[in-house]
């Protein structure tokens, strides 16, 4: 469900996207996985946005894997292969609040020490909530940020999202907000601060919606019900 909301924000939001990780704004279009390789990949939860000078491959993850360095190389040689003459920027952003040493792994080394791969890490946790107040894009996340009161955080991007003249905009980000921040707050808080006859309207949330698993806990962050959140 979470792989979802990202990838849709990002490719809807490039540009926000970009100035958060790239540190400008460069206009950016969807780039398609299968593009890449013969072999099936996860094209549902890859992420790849370009330019004529780069491209930007995201990966948003709620737990820490093993593997990761070894896939993110796999990626940058597919990448690299269809693309040699651009610039590939990489970078997991990590949800959840984790312990774990994986979390700061940012680099493949194979066991000869021959073979190496930097990529870049983002603990959300760590980052500062004014750059997620700033973009529309990003409000979703703001509640995952540095912030000590992630309650009243939400309830500012909220305020935003209600300001926003565009019903269709206003709508798929409240519904963005809303299950993302289910990974810090409780349902019952998030539906009291995010307005749920906004989040009906949302094209976004009607996505989430296909995903029959997850369905119980999408359609309780909308109807005000509380099943299927665990």
């Amino acid at each position: 469900m979470y792989d979802n909301i990202c990838k849709i924000l990002a490719e809807t939001f490039p540009a926000d996207f970009a100035s958060w990780i790239l540190g400008e704004p460069i206009p950016l279009t969807k780039l398609e996985p299968s593009e890449l390789s013969t072999e099936p990949i996860r094209a549902d939860s890859l992420i790849f946005l370009e330019s004529s000078a780069l491209i930007l491959h995201l990966e948003f993850q709620t737990r820490t894997e093993e593997n990761m360095p070894l896939r993110m190389l796999d990626y940058w040689l597919r990448l690299y292969r269809k693309f040699p003459h651009k610039q590939i920027h990489q970078t997991v952003i990590y949800l959840k609040p984790t312990n774990s040493p994986l979390a700061y792994q940012n680099s493949f080394l194979s066991v000869s020490g021959q073979t190496q791969h930097q990529f870049n890490t983002i603990r959300l946790w760590e980052q500062p909530t004014a750059i997620f107040q700033q973009y529309q894009g990003l409000l979703p996340f703001v509640a995952l940020s540095q912030t000590d009161d992630p309650e009243e955080t939400l309830r500012q991007a909220a305020q935003q999202i209600e300001a926003i003249t565009d019903q269709n905009l206003q709508a798929n980000l409240a519904a963005a907000t809303s299950i993302i921040s289910g990974l810090k707050l409780d349902l019952e808080i998030i539906q009291r601060i995010i307005r749920r006859d906004i989040m009906k309207e949302s094209v976004t949330y009607q996505a989430i919606l296909q995903e029959g698993l997850e369905e119980g806990r999408a359609r309780g962050l909308v109807e005000g019900r509380v099943e299927g959140s665990g």
